[in-house]
């Protein structure tokens, strides 16, 4: 059986034992008996307890470090404009045709200088800001004047680190902006779900023409002038790829790429009304899912150094005391505390999604506008309060009592989606039985104790070369 305490420590314990253990009765000479010690489950004479809890709250409070970095992620939609239309696009886009016609969903520069002032009120030491729309470069002039503006004031204030990425399908970059790119060290997040067939499916323009060709075309000249490691690539799984992740795998690592994150669907904007064609069960997933991970594992035996970056950040958090710093693992929810995102007019939110759910009509995750409201009054709104008391795992029904509440996290907009309400209802959720079970197949390899698969699995939580962990 499986034992974990409130720290994250774990350790797989005799079921038979489990019985002399909760009487008190378990041998203070059994081996067990020191380990459950040495990871603070138990301890002897009463005058260990206040260290046992000095240092249990020690390690709790660093997986809480996060909030000591308050808000370090910057979401900006430059525009709401796009030249591709993908059939599960989580927001709702504009084609160009319109753009031609319709100029007010571009950011102005009177929002830009606004946006800039809140993201740089933000305590945090590391501001990272990623550039997102609709297709960003669409907005190339807005994108130059954050870029420019935002590495400016990085340089003023010797306090700040600051990091900038750019959301984008590629196909419109060229050898002039990859230039200025390069210029101020800004990375690039792209999509790629797969080969020519797997991505030509959902990814074409409004016209109907596919992108992988020129998509293949531009990521080989971003490589060229920004460096082969600048580029990182997102896949959206959908029913068309599901069942053929291993050929999603081998696409990445034909083309390069040091690992991928197998994103489950979200249901928001055109992948909710699309749901038919592209959707699958929780179920179908994690099988999908548990055998992708096995013919990673397998690559990486073959001399492929490829990670899935998810089980990455699963691993970690089992494995270490420290942060993943990724959102949607957090509790309290990283909702406005670790991210927040920032409308083309203005409005901020606390998660990429509440921005979704504005844009399907219902704004009740707006927490401010960058016009009238300033840093204090936007992050004390009354609804971030209210989703960070919300989203204490500790405190929530299901959640307090589940075995993997040390490592999981809540994620309270999709939790509304879901149920209608923020704190969720846990046992009709995708996201907790997902997460349960990607858990559970975690520590079932753990058990099992393959030093190949745990040597492989190390290296991809702690970013070093396979050669050095074996060491």
């Amino acid at each position: 059986m499986l034992l974990i305490n409130f720290a994250g420590e774990h350790i797989f314990f005799p079921i038979n034992l489990f019985s002399s253990l909760i009487a008190y009765k378990l041998d203070s000479k059994n081996k067990l008996y020191k380990t459950l010690k040495s990871k603070y489950f138990i301890y002897g004479e009463q005058d260990e307890l206040n260290t046992a809890v000095s240092l249990l709250s020690n390690q709790i409070r660093t997986k809480q470090r996060y909030l000591q970095d308050f808000t370090s992620l910057h979401m900006i939609e430059v525009t709401n404009y796009c030249n591709l239309q993908c059939d599960y696009c989580q927001a709702s886009t504009v084609t160009l045709e319109e753009a031609k016609i319709k100029k007010d969903n571009n950011l102005k520069k009177n929002i830009l200088n606004k946006t800039l002032d809140i993201i740089f009120d933000s305590p945090s030491n590391s501001i990272k800001i990623e550039l997102q729309g609709g297709e960003p470069l669409v907005n190339w002039n807005s994108c130059k004047y954050i870029i420019e503006n935002a590495h400016a004031r990085g340089q003023l204030l010797k306090n700040k680190n600051v990091e900038i990425i750019v959301c984008t399908n590629l196909l419109l970059v060229d050898e002039e902006k990859l230039a200025f790119l390069k210029k101020y060290n800004v990375h690039i997040s792209t999509s790629l779900d797969g080969n020519k067939e797997l991505h030509d499916k959902h990814r074409t323009s409004y016209s109907g023409n596919p992108s992988y060709e020129k998509f293949i075309e531009k990521l080989a000249l971003t490589r060229k002038i920004l460096g082969h490691n600048s580029v990182g690539a997102l896949l959206t799984v959908t029913k068309s790829n599901l069942y053929h992740l291993k050929d999603v795998v081998d696409e990445y690592i034909r083309l390069g790429f040091n690992g991928l994150f197998i994103r489950a669907l979200n249901p928001y904007g055109m992948a909710t009304r699309n749901l038919e064609e592209l959707g699958y069960t929780v179920e179908e997933f994690i099988q999908e899912y548990k055998k992708t991970l096995a013919y990673i594992i397998e690559q990486n035996k073959k001399g492929h150094l490829f990670a899935d970056y998810y089980t990455q950040l699963l691993f970690k958090r089992i494995m270490s005391p420290f942060s993943t710093g990724f959102m949607d693992l957090q509790s309290p929810a990283g909702a406005g505390i670790s991210g927040a995102i920032y409308d083309f007019n203005g409005n901020v939110y606390p998660t990429d999604e509440g921005r979704m759910i504005a844009r399907m009509g219902d704004e009740r995750f707006k927490i401010g506008n960058v016009l009238t409201d300033s840093y204090e009054k936007i992050f004390t709104n009354p609804k971030l309060i209210n989703i960070t008391k919300k989203s204490i795992l500790f405190t929530t029904p299901s959640c307090s009592n589940c075995i993997f509440n040390p490592y999981c996290g809540s994620d309270p907009i999709r939790n509304f989606v879901e149920s209608s309400d923020i704190v969720g209802h846990k046992p009709s959720s995708d996201f907790c039985k997902k997460n349960k079970l990607l858990f559970k197949h975690l520590f079932n390899l753990l058990e099992k104790n393959d030093q190949d698969t745990l040597d492989i699995l190390w290296s991809w939580a702690t970013k070093r070369p396979l050669r050095e962990v074996r060491i």
